[in-house]
């Protein structure tokens, strides 16, 4: 079907990263859930391919692609059934790395941004705390002018590629007079720096294979070079960089949505039961029906918020809705291809048991659908 939101170059780039995703990611994938981790090497094969840096300049690696890429690149991680690597991939390529890319200077860009580009360097972005998500009014962190430096004291919670990451975008308030969320400033810490260390990993319910720590910063001493943007400006950075967060986010759930119908089909298609087969019963076809379509029109939203933004047109409430709606239909359609599964969708071995338990995440992180819905109600 043709998309107009899609040029042959970005149809291309969606053939050559599934063919890249049934290859390298579906085979080992079970492994790397084992192992609670994804290996650095395929971070590296990416990078070779191109896909760590498609939004950035050739200079460094890139392709100075848009949102759009973001997006195919989204959608067709989400296919691969294994959350935790695309948490991993995305965080790194949509989530981290582009508050360098947006505010970096032309020398922090020359020191980072190739290793990234490359995936030598895995990246993280630090803004959540214990007690401050999406209310990031509430962060505790705190910088404080030492010399001709700073010094960072707090903690950090939840962060993706936080065991294994290699450089960190960190928030911290520098202004404690400041009201709010303003008097904030971000900082890249590289992993290694004295009085930084992992507080521990933690276990999730789902994204097995991502790495998930709490962060612990104790009197971590950086230089004025080590700051992004402007001191005391880092709130707005954190917004601008929520929406493209947001968008992807989206676009992955849909990837998962679209997968997991396609394994139910195929399940229910050949499930004996009652003289035939599940596909038979007109309640299976008709709810599969319904999901099918609700994910073609999250999919539509996703690439229209993503086309708007990719143009620089106002388009936070579209966002929003992209996050609120996409969140919650991949938990609906995973609630149904599992039951629809029967017993074999509670089975680990079975790829939809998995991926209902990676998809509880979409109506959380990056923004929960409660705030999400907020933003909405105010642009109404």
């Amino acid at each position: 079907m043709i998309n107009p939101y899609f040029s042959d170059e970005l149809t291309m780039l969606r053939d050559q990263i599934r063919r890249f995703v049934e290859a390298e990611i579906v085979p080992h994938g079970d492994a790397w859930e084992e192992a609670g981790k994804v290996p650095r090497e395929v971070f590296a094969k990416m990078g070779e391919l191109g896909f760590l840096g498609m939004r950035y300049p050739e200079q460094y690696g890139g392709a100075d692609l848009d949102t759009m890429a973001s997006v195919v690149l989204a959608e067709e991680l989400g296919r691969c059934t294994f959350g935790g690597f695309s948490a991993d991939l995305l965080v790194h390529t949509d989530m981290a790395s582009p508050h360098l890319a947006n505010v970096g200077t032309p020398e922090q860009m020359a020191r980072w941004m190739p290793g990234i580009t490359s995936g030598k360097s895995i990246c993280a972005v630090a803004v959540t705390e214990p007690g401050a998500g999406s209310d990031v009014a509430g962060m505790r962190t705190r910088a404080i002018r030492d010399g001709n430096g700073w010094l960072i004291n707090g903690t950090k919670m939840f962060i993706t590629n936080g065991v294994h990451g290699d450089l960190f975008f960190v928030a911290a308030k520098t202004n404690t007079e400041a009201k709010g969320s303003r008097g904030v400033t971000i900082f890249a810490v590289e992993q290694g720096t004295s009085g930084f260390s992992v507080g521990k990993k933690l276990n999730k319910t789902g994204w097995l294979c991502s790495d998930t720590a709490e962060l612990v910063f104790d009197n971590v001493r950086v230089t004025g070079d080590q700051i992004l943007g402007e001191v005391d400006q880092g709130f707005y950075a954190i917004m601008k960089n929520f929406q493209n967060e947001r968008t992807v986010l989206g676009a992955m759930a849909m990837g998962e949505a679209q997968k997991a119908i396609e394994l139910t089909l195929d399940y229910v298609r050949d499930r004996p039961a009652f003289g035939g087969v599940l596909w038979d019963k007109q309640v299976i076809r008709q709810r599969l029906a319904e999901r099918a379509a609700q994910v073609e029109a999250g999919r539509q939203l996703v690439y229209s918020a993503a086309w708007k933004d990719a143009r620089g047109m106002e388009c936070v409430k579209e966002v929003s809705m992209v996050k609120a709606y996409c969140g919650d239909l991949v938990n609906k359609v995973l609630y149904d291809c599992v039951q629809f599964h029967g017993g074999m969708g509670y089975m680990r071995e079975t790829p939809v048991e998995r991926m209902s338990r990676d998809a509880r995440i979409h109506a959380i992180g990056g923004g929960a659908t409660e705030v999400m819905l907020e933003e909405i109600a105010k642009r109404l």
